[in-house]
């Protein structure tokens, strides 16, 4: 094991090294100032305003640019942002807990529905659960996350008033009541971006057990007289979830970026406003870093999945 995740992880360095070069590129050849508003500033001079290029190295060749990042980076240096005069690892880990508790939350929900639909839809095909089941995962996969979060706003907040649909940071509350406030305001966002992925996964858990179950080695399982939980649980869903854990491992990063809507709708202060807000300001530090993140995630959810296939499966080896 230890082997295969050197050897893993000396992959994954030529690979961040590539897709780092491309992001840095193309955000440096993007149109576009970062000091455009220092430009339109009558109180800043000119010469100032050349002088903190100079200091920056933004009038420096890409390549010279990009060496002196890597550089940086490898260090420990993110970055400072030019928006708020902050260093750019400060913004990510003030903004980072509030996305990864939503995000976690929301996997968490959607693969508490979506297995074992998946797998009762799957053993009893074309039954009235399954169909009833297949027509609303349609229609959940059907709704983008804006449609549904806007639908949720106008029902749970403004015509019931049961939820908040404004995720605040300054809630003064403690002990319960703070917890009960956090849940609440979480609600919402958490069932929108849980239900769209649970839509998803949901046909892919029982088009995988239709596969394993037809097999023989299930037919001999239940020849045997094992009951029929016995075989669905233990010979059919843990086969049939190698697959699964590929999807699931390869739509994380994605899940990172369709929680932008989601944090724009619902106000959440997370990693997706922060680069949202650093696209509109041209603050090419935060979008550069918040974007290497975002590789980052998918070359460790690629390992993750690869390391999970060996438990689900007792015949894959790691060498």
């Amino acid at each position: 094991m230890g082997a295969y995740l050197l050897r893993r992880l000396l992959v994954a360095l030529p690979s961040l090294l590539g897709i780092s070069l491309v992001l840095f590129t193309v955000l440096a050849l993007a149109p576009g100032d970062p000091f455009e508003e220092l430009a339109t500033n009558p109180n800043v001079p000119p010469e100032v305003r050349l002088r903190l290029r100079e200091q920056l190295g933004l009038d420096d060749p890409i390549w010279q640019r990009y060496l002196h990042w890597l550089g940086s980076m490898l260090r420990g240096d993110w970055g400072f942002s030019f928006v708020s005069r902050i260093d750019v690892d400060t913004l990510i880990l003030q903004r980072l807990p509030v996305t990864v508790a939503v995000i976690g939350a929301s996997q968490l929900l959607a693969l508490l529905v979506a297995v074992p639909v998946g797998v009762l839809a799957a053993v009893r095909p074309y039954s009235w659960f399954d169909r009833i089941a297949s027509t609303v995962a349609f229609i959940g996969f059907s709704l983008p996350t804006f449609f549904t979060g806007v639908l949720f706003i106008l029902l749970f907040s403004i015509h019931l008033g049961w939820l908040p649909f404004v995720y605040r940071t300054d809630i003064t509350a403690t002990g319960w009541q703070w917890w009960w406030e956090q849940i609440r305001q979480s609600i919402m966002p958490v069932t929108v971006l849980g239900l769209f992925q649970a839509a998803s996964w949901m046909r892919y858990v029982r088009s995988a057990v239709l596969d394993v179950i037809r097999l023989d080695y299930v037919t001999t399982a239940r020849s045997k007289g094992l009951g029929e939980q016995v075989v669905v649980l233990k010979h059919v869903v843990r086969n049939a979830l190698i697959p699964v854990v590929t999807l699931v491992a390869l739509q994380m990063p994605a899940v990172f970026g369709g929680a932008i809507v989601t944090e724009q709708i619902f106000r959440i202060p997370g990693i997706g406003s922060l680069l949202i807000d650093a696209i509109l300001r041209n603050d090419t530090p935060v979008i550069m870093a918040v974007t290497f993140v975002f590789s980052c995630l998918v070359i460790f959810f690629n390992i993750l999945a690869d390391i999970l296939y060996g438990w689900l499966d007792p015949r894959i080896s790691y060498r």
